[in-house]
């Protein structure tokens, strides 16, 4: 049996354009550039890269992330996951008071079988992890996003 676990995140990027925010978004080979967790991403094809993450705790998870949706004019993107995690994992991107909203969800299975095999004992632990991954995911947003490189990237 896998372990479902579902998240809800809300980055606000103030002084910054919702479609800067969409590039930088759906470019995942930009990833490991600004987000420390984020350790490696290589692109399988037009639609599908395979992302290799690693938090503080001490296991990695190999996630492919094939591109389902993405709608910079209405602000939506949606990628389904399979490898460690299967699911879904949705962003919607608008404005916001003098910048950007980004809600973030995930639904997703744990197919890992260290993550299943821990679930019952250590489902605290990895939503504070998952918790902590994401902020320094959006720290490390608002920091790229304000760097003269992704000016030039996006």
């Amino acid at each position: 049996m896998f372990a479902r676990y579902r998240f809800r995140s809300t980055w606000l990027l103030p002084a910054v354009a919702p479609e800067r925010v969409f590039g930088a978004v759906v470019d995942l080979e930009s990833y490991p550039r600004w987000w420390a967790d984020v350790r490696s991403v290589r692109q399988l094809d037009e639609d599908t890269a395979e992302l290799v993450c690693r938090s503080r705790l001490p296991f990695r998870l190999v996630v492919r992330m094939h591109r389902d949706q993405q709608d910079e004019r209405a602000g939506r993107v949606r990628v389904r996951l399979s490898g460690d995690l299967e699911g879904v994992l949705a962003g919607t991107i608008g404005p916001a008071r003098e910048g950007t909203r980004l809600e973030i969800a995930q639904d997703v299975l744990a197919r890992k079988p260290l993550l299943r095999k821990l679930d019952t004992v250590a489902r605290p632990i990895f939503r504070v992890n998952h918790a902590l991954m994401m902020r320094r995911g959006h720290r490390g947003l608002l920091g790229y996003l304000a760097s003269p490189a992704a000016e030039s990237s996006g």
